[in-house]
């Protein structure tokens, strides 16, 4: 597995003191770029952005540098948010219409009470690996006989030496209150208080490997893990841990989407998969391209349209193969969201853009 720290630090410029000035040579102040809000700019809506989700009405789009952006007219008009950090978000979600949380490097958990308008930042990588320490150590002492919670401890207090390096993947709350952060290396806190507090659930993931977790979402009335290496996990709320589902697959998944009668895992160099019996069995559906699948849609109907990463449309009906519906210019799509008036929204590294479709 390769190391996800992509994130360098930011050097603030030094600020001018008085007219007198600061000394030739005197070095630049360091300023975290968890500490160091983003940036407004008169381009943000053409960087590179990571996510998209709707907010009621509102478009919400999260990317590079902090970035956040708002759209009120189904994106074609865009506004920056204001926002408490500079590191690259990588999800977005709004259970309500308000309510709405953002993940992204170095472990951040951004919170909007506005409809994505303003952010407040709820949780960092600085604060994870005290709280997975604690959490552990806490169990470890409670039940010294385990062979388990040892293990835990010792990632716990890797987290804390190692800093605030590990990104954020995925996130998803069920309202505005249960919600759930993923991330690299079995990273995943459950939070029951709007993101109050945030407990560590390493122990129940079903993944002693530690691999990635790179999404998080709900298909119907199941909840599922999508990840590296063919990971895929549900929920099980008897036993209260996310259970391993069998794998068609040992690449990567990148994200999933579904409803009650079907769930649809998509990821590397186009491997899409549809199980129609919640995960036991697995379908593939036979992409025209062997591009990796990086966003997906689903409309009111239940008509699921996949994204590969150089921006191509592929629509998914039934177990047949996927078809690649034609565009004028494709451009890179790393998230997507339906319109009001039946188009989509697009998100990518050259920005925000619609799509009609028929």
């Amino acid at each position: 597995m390769g190391s996800f720290k992509t994130l360098a630090p930011l050097m603030c410029c030094a600020l001018l003191m008085q007219s007198a000035g600061v000394q030739a040579g005197q070095a630049a102040e360091y300023v975290d770029v968890l500490d160091l809000p983003a940036k407004a700019s008169p381009l943000a809506e053409r960087s590179p952005l990571l996510s998209l989700a709707r907010a009621g009405n509102r478009l919400v789009a999260v990317g590079q540098r902090g970035h956040i952006l708002y759209s009120d007219d189904e994106g074609q008009h865009w506004q920056q948010a204001r926002v408490p950090v500079s590191v690259d978000l990588t999800a977005v979600v709004f259970p309500t219409r308000l309510q709405g949380w953002a993940v992204g490097g170095d472990g951040v958990v951004l919170h909007s009470q506005d409809g994505g308008a303003s952010w407040q930042k709820q949780l960092d990588g600085r604060q994870i690996g005290e709280l997975v320490l604690n959490h552990y150590s806490a169990l470890a002492k409670a039940e010294p006989q385990s062979e388990l919670w040892p293990q835990l401890v010792e990632e716990g207090q890797r987290l804390v030496e190692e800093g605030a390096d590990k990104p954020l993947l995925g996130v998803w709350f069920q309202n505005e209150r249960v919600g759930y952060v993923v991330g690299v290396f079995n990273l995943i806190l459950r939070t029951d208080d709007g993101g109050q507090h945030w407990m560590p659930m390493q122990d129940r993931t079903d993944n002693p490997q530690g691999l990635h977790l790179n999404a998080i979402a709900q298909a119907g009335s199941g909840l599922y893990l999508a990840g590296e290496q063919g990971l895929l996990r549900k929920w099980d709320e008897g036993q209260q841990r996310f259970l391993a589902l069998p794998s068609p697959y040992e690449g990567s998944f990148f994200g999933l989407i579904g409803q009650e009668n079907q769930v649809i895992v998509y990821g590397l160099r186009g491997h899409v998969y549809r199980s129609t019996d919640e995960g036991t069995s697995w379908t593939r559906l036979m992409s025209p391209l062997p591009i990796s699948i990086s966003a997906a849609v689903q409309d009111g109907g239940g008509q699921v349209r996949l994204f590969t990463q150089a921006g191509h449309l592929l629509r998914v009906d039934g177990n047949q193969p996927l078809q690649l519906v034609p565009q004028a210019e494709p451009s890179p799509v790393a998230g997507a969201a339906l319109t009001q008036d039946g188009a989509l929204a697009l998100v990518g590294s050259r920005g925000v853009r619609t799509l009609a479709i028929k």
